[in-house]
This record gives C-alpha cells, sequence and structure tokens, in this order.
C-alpha cells in the first residue's frame, strides 16, 4: 500500500502540492485526475522518490520512499514524456533496465515487443510518439515493479492499444499483484479502468473515493410526468443533487439505489420514466458540487 500524510511540495512561491493525504490500495487501478498544472506530476514524481517531499510522508508497505533503493525497486515511473537514451534502442534500454531492476524480465520484453511490433533493434528516436509511449509501458511492466506509475500515459495511444495494455495491467494485477496509478487530465480517458480515482486541483486533493460505492449510491433519472403540478410532492422526500428541465423532460441527479429509486416513483403517474448509470464526469460533478466546488470550471472533458 502507498501511504500518504499531509505532503507538501514547493518550488519557490509556487506550492504545487499542498498537504495531500491519500491511501492507495494494492491490487487496484488508482487514477488521478486533475487540469494541467493541478500536481499530478508532482505527486508522482515524488511518491516514485524523484523528488523530496517539503513536509509530510510517503511511505510504500510501510517504508519511506526518498533516498531507498530497495523501496525504489518496487516503483516504476513511466513520465508524460519518457526519457530514453540517445540513439538507443529498444535492446539498450532492456539492458538498462535489467542493471536498475534484478527483476526486469527480459525473456517477456521480447515477446511483448514482437506483440507490439516494435523493432527491437531500431534507434527510439525514429519512433512515433505513440510508439515511445508502448516502449516506456512495457519498460515498466516487465520490470516486475508492483507499482506502475503511468503520467498521462494513456494520451499517447491508440484505441486498439490502449485495450492491449488494459489487458496485460489486468493479467499482471491478478497474477502478480500489479498496481497502476494512472494520471489523467480526462476522466474518460479513466472511466473503464479505474477501482478508485483522486481528484487534484490547484495542488490539493478535493475528492478520494471508490467507483463502485459512488456509482451504487448515485444515479440519474430522466422522466417526463403526466401532470407537471405533481412533480414537486414527486420528488419530495429525495435527496436531489440536480435537477435540469428541458421542456417536459426532467433530468435528475439522485442519491439513492436504485431499489429506492424504482419504489420511490411506482406509484406516479409519468408518461416517459428511465434508470440511468452516471458517467465518471457526471459523479465528479455531482459530488464536487457538495463540498461546494464546480468541477465544469476547471476539468477537462
Amino acid at each position: 500500500m502507498i501511504e500518504i500524510r499531509n505532503l507538501t511540495k514547493r518550488f519557490g512561491k509556487i506550492t504545487a502540492v499542498n498537504e495531500v493525504s491519500l491511501q492507495i490500495e494494492d491490487r487496484q487501478v488508482f487514477g488521478l485526475v486533475g487540469t494541467n498544472g493541478a500536481g499530478k506530476s508532482t505527486l508522482m514524481r515524488m511518491i516514485s522518490g524523484i523528488l523530496r517531499q517539503d513536509t509530510g510522508t510517503i511511505e510504500v508497505s510501510g517504508q519511506p520512499v526518498y533516498n531507498n533503493p530497495e523501496v525504489r525497486q518496487n516503483i516504476f515511473f513511466i513520465p508524460d514524456d519518457p526519457y530514453f537514451f540517445r540513439n538507443g534502442s529498444a535492446e539498450d534500454m532492456c539492458s538498462f533496465y535489467r542493471t536498475v531492476y534484478p527483476a526486469f524480465d527480459s525473456d517477456r520484453f521480447t515477446r511483448l515487443l514482437g506483440d507490439f511490433s516494435l523493432a527491437p533493434k531500431r534507434r527510439i528516436q525514429y519512433y512515433s510518439r505513440g510508439m515511445k509511449k508502448q516502449l516506456a509501458v512495457l519498460c515498466g511492466l516487465c520490470s516486475n515493479a508492483r507499482y506502475l506509475l503511468c503520467d498521462e500515459t494513456f494520451d499517447g495511444l491508440d484505441p486498439v492499444m490502449r485495450q492491449a495494455v488494459k489487458s496485460i495491467f489486468a493479467n499482471d494485477m491478478e497474477e502478480r499483484g500489479l498496481t497502476p496509478v494512472i494520471s489523467s487530465h480526462n476522466l474518460r480517458e479513466l472511466e473503464d479502468i479505474c477501482d478508485h480515482v483522486g481528484l487534484l486541483h490547484a495542488g490539493g486533493l478535493l475528492l478520494s473515493r471508490d467507483l463502485a460505492s459512488m456509482k451504487l449510491g448515485l444515479l440519474k433519472v430522466q422522466c417526463v410526468f403526466d401532470d407537471e403540478d405533481d412533480v414537486e410532492d414527486a420528488l419530495s422526500g429525495l435527496e436531489l443533487l440536480n435537477h435540469d428541465i428541458r421542456g417536459r423532460l426532467h433530468t435528475l441527479t439522485i442519491r439513492a439505489s436504485s431499489e429506492e429509486i424504482l419504489a420511490h416513483f411506482e406509484s406516479r403517474n409519468m408518461i416517459f420514466f428511465e434508470l440511468l448509470p452516471l458517467t465518471l464526469e457526471e459523479i465528479f460533478i455531482s459530488e464536487t458540487e457538495v463540498i461546494g466546488y464546480d468541477i465544469r470550471n476547471f476539468i477537462l472533458n
């Protein structure tokens, strides 16, 4: 488990990360969301031990990370713009990472290069941006590090490659306990892969929630009432987070289970009624409005 307590990092007068406390459980995909400049990359660099925090603590399995080579062998960080040796090839990167990560799996690396159609002897400078992202992910996976930190990694992958990488993540989580931590400024990038999502804004943590529990207790209803005079009475007793009206169509965001919502509206006269799951974006809009923020002002789609 990665445990972060009261973490702060400043660069001169700029506070990049401000009093962040966070737990990342093992064997889950943790999504770190926020706009550019929210503090995601700085936080990941501190988790990986590249940067030292000003205040607060970061522990992995109860051990501090910074200046601790034994712990850092279990962490692999993939930056937004991965670094490779000048004039280096994929084979050169394999040779390097074998010296840094004792458990690096060279045979698997060679096999995955073939699966992803990446030429092992070709200079990486001639790879496309997407191919460089793929290579960085393969290096991270084959390092056999338990924690793989991916900074905007999925943004450079096409849909087919994204699905391939997700499948490998799922396999490694099952077989060797991999814990991927994926940052993005795009909620939709993370919606179909993450178990837990944390929302950063201006260096602070606004929200950290398990997606399954959030989705279970928050639903959207679209409906048309037979008589508009019944609307106020029909909505009484509900924990209504949002109510949008377009013509006669009412779109409601309600905090309740599907069973509770269906039972509430069962006796109402409705022309149209539909119960829908919320997208990750809609969930975060609703949850952040409750704590006094409007996510639509600072989260990109």
